[in-house]
């Protein structure tokens, strides 16, 4: 079996678009009091829509470097419409969102560029299908990006081992991306009034606290864990048959020299 392989310059593209994106979640807890992020924070999410453009780059810069073929690009495009159509179908439902489980499944068969450029695709597609852009969206196609990148960089694993492997990542990636996707809107949603604020030019590791007590108590005990447990117990049970498939339509589809 094979995986769709990651080229040179892919790789430093996702790599330099990762160290952006973790300033941009990170910004709260980096940046001088009397910066311009802290200063206008309510409009600082805005200010990383750029983040957009640089992941298409990076999808340019997979397909110029010749490893996916056009029968992959199909499979990358039918995977990212099939996540978008299932994302809305799971809002909602208190944190039952399947597409979670394509996506890992889809990182782990097909290897961690095509997972970056799936999660990073489909979100943007959802958006635009569901009309839910907005200054988040640039955040949820990063998180998304790297839940893809990360189910494709497991260490190998072969019959229920992978399986159990996959399943505890799923896990552990739904909890982290609503711990993650918290970081932007927590300094904006609670204002600067509240026990749990961001306290600007405060110490890292009192905002940290701060962060961490608001994420458990708006959506890691509910939504958040619901998620997990449902995308990690779905994978367990389709986890197999699924990896089969998609790893048997990309080596029909793959080509010598995508190889």
């Amino acid at each position: 079996m094979h995986a769709v392989p990651l080229g040179r310059s892919s790789a430093i593209s996702i790599a330099a678009l990762s160290l952006i994106g973790v300033f941009s979640f990170l910004w709260p807890f980096v940046a001088p009091a009397d910066s311009f992020l802290v200063i206008n924070s309510s409009e600082a999410p805005l200010l990383f829509a750029i983040i957009i453009p640089l992941l298409l780059t990076t999808v340019f810069s997979q397909i110029s470097d010749g490893v996916l073929n056009a029968k992959a690009i199909a499979l990358l495009g039918a995977l990212a419409a099939v996540i978008a159509v299932l994302r809305p179908l799971g809002a909602g439902l208190g944190g039952i969102e399947p597409i979670w489980v394509i996506l890992i499944l889809a990182g782990r068969a097909l290897g961690p560029g095509f997972g970056f450029l799936l999660g990073s695709i489909s979100l943007l597609a959802s958006a635009m299908f569901t009309g839910g852009v907005g200054p988040w969206l640039p955040f949820q196609m990063l998180a998304a990006a790297w839940v893809g990148l990360g189910a494709g960089l497991l260490p190998k694993a072969n019959g229920k081992w992978e399986i159990f492997l996959l399943s505890l990542y799923a896990a552990i990636a739904c909890v982290a991306f609503g711990f993650v996707m918290n970081l932007w809107f927590w300094p904006i949603a609670l204002g600067p009034d509240t026990t749990l604020s961001l306290v600007d030019g405060g110490g890292l590791a009192d905002n940290t606290v701060r962060w961490l007590v608001y994420s458990l108590g708006s959506s890691t005990l509910t939504w958040d864990t619901v998620r997990a447990l449902t995308t990690a117990v779905t994978l367990s049970l389709v986890g197999r048959p699924v990896l089969a498939a998609l790893r048997r339509v990309y080596d029909r589809s793959a080509t010598p020299k995508s190889i």
